[in-house]
């Protein structure tokens, strides 16, 4: 084994191990980036090595971060960011529970249903996990609770539902994704519509499963109502205002109205009206959002400084090469050899936050899944058809990252929220079904990959 390949190999297990120290990520990554790169140029000195690190490489960053802040795509960050929070504050989600709950009370299971379709709509409002599984719990899980609901399907579609933000579009993984890897971010966003919807169907059916089997667990309350017009009528009044806002995003980026970036700002200043229309706006919440959005901003900026010092070292060592040399040497085959990356992304999924995963793994990804030859129909107007499928893959396989332990932030967040006598293994039992369905729904992109492909290739034909 050569030198280089030692230090790749040393920069990866420090990494890992340096994140159980609670350390921040970013602070790892940018400190391994330095460290082994002096390793390399004092090795170069005293041991006749040859790794080509030397004090340019570290300068080479400064360029790169030059780079990433005069990107027009990642302006679209903060302006996502802003308006999930706005959105949070604007008292959406609590009217659509209101209206919703009439509509499936007298359906077992009802309440779990409406915490689902209010996940998906806040998904693709908000996409902030964080603000979903909160705002979910402390509206639903109560009343689940006293319903009779069992703890683990309460807790799991609360945990499962929050998290739908990171697929379902806007998404900003996928912003960063498309970034990372020079993909339209259009592409991504309308590849991820229908994974996204398929997943929130398979839990609704789940818990429609469990209610037929098992009764007692989703009861019906004993004070539901039945369907009537005006509660239908609720209900559109609840939706129509976030429904014409998600309309006004992701329509106008479908439709090459406008960029992703442009979208954005219309995003936030729609959520900024809703908030207005449903009289929750004031100076006081304003700067709450703002300094919200600048704390998160910060945080996924600041692991992007790190992160680039840390993939910059590692190519000059020759880690994207070596990588490929030993996926592509595998005896697997092209769809062997994405299965062992998906297994090893879920993997590290247990350990590792989405955004280390996207921001230093999947770059070295993208050349092997384009050098393995797959024959993913792009009906001829999709570009680099294979990355598109490969990526919505990856992000269906980061979501279950939220559920699994021990890093599983939905789960903590989750916890935050909770009555006392709700322990941290109810939420670990109650989220395992959910991570299957999302390994389920995961294998069923791989089977038919026209589920990712066919609605951005239909948009442009």
């Amino acid at each position: 084994m050569e030198f280089n390949e030692i230090l790749v190999i040393g920069m990866f297990v420090s990494f890992i191990a340096l994140l159980f120290t609670g350390i921040p990520v970013a602070y790892v990554l940018g400190g391994i980036g330095v460290i082994f790169a002096f390793a390399g140029y004092y090795a170069d000195i005293y041991m006749d090595t040859f790794t080509g690190l030397d004090f340019t490489t570290l300068g080479l960053v400064v360029n790169r971060l030059y780079k990433i802040m005069d990107n027009w795509i990642l302006v679209a960050l903060p302006m996502f960011i802003f308006m999930g929070i706005m959105l949070d504050k604007s008292g959406v989600a609590e009217r659509l529970m209101q209206s919703m709950q009439e509509l499936f009370g007298r359906v077992r299971g009802g309440l779990a249903i409406t915490v689902t379709a209010i996940g998906i709509i806040l998904a693709a409002s908000t996409g902030i996990i964080g603000a979903s599984v909160v705002l979910l719990a402390v509206m639903s899980l109560p009343s689940m609770l006293k319903q009779g609901y069992s703890k683990p399907l309460a807790l799991g579609t609360i945990a499962s539902a929050g998290t739908l933000g990171i697929l379902i579009p806007p998404s900003i993984m996928l912003v960063i994704m498309a970034d990372q890897l020079g993909l339209s971010v259009g592409d991504l966003f309308m590849g991820a519509v229908f994974p996204g919807l398929l997943l929130g169907a398979m839990y609704i059916i789940y818990i429609l499963a469990v209610g037929f089997i098992s009764p007692s667990s989703a009861p019906i309350p004993d004070d539901a109502k039945p369907i009537t017009m005006s509660a239908f009528i609720g209900v559109l009044k609840a939706v129509l205002p976030t429904l014409l806002l998600i309309f006004a995003v992701l329509g106008s980026i479908f439709g090459g109205i406008a960029t992703p970036t442009e979208a954005s700002g219309v995003g936030a200043f729609g959520a900024t009206l809703l908030a207005m229309y449903n009289r929750k706006f004031s100076f006081k919440v304003l700067k709450e959002v703002m300094q919200g959005t600048y704390n998160t901003t910060a945080y996924i900026f600041a692991i992007f400084i790190g992160a680039t010092c840390f993939a910059l070292v590692l190519r000059e060592l020759g880690g994207d090469e070596l990588i490929e040399s030993f996926l592509t040497g595998l005896p697997f085959g092209p769809y062997g050899i994405i299965a062992f990356i998906l297994a090893i992304i879920f993997l590290l999924g247990f350990f590792l936050d989405w955004i280390e995963i996207t921001l230093i793994i999947l770059p070295l990804l993208a050349p092997v899944i384009s050098a393995l030859g797959l024959d993913i129909d792009g009906y001829g107007v999709v570009d680099n058809p294979e990355l598109v499928w490969f990526v919505m893959l990856v992000a269906m396989a980061l979501q279950t990252s939220f559920l699994t332990p021990p890093v599983g932030f939905a789960l903590f967040y989750l916890k935050g929220v909770c009555p006392p006598d709700v322990k941290l293994t109810d939420i670990y039992k109650g989220v395992i079904p959910f991570i299957v369905l999302q390994l389920i729904a995961l294998l069923i992109l791989v089977i038919w990959p026209q589920i990712v492909v066919w609605l951005p290739a239909a948009a442009y034909s």
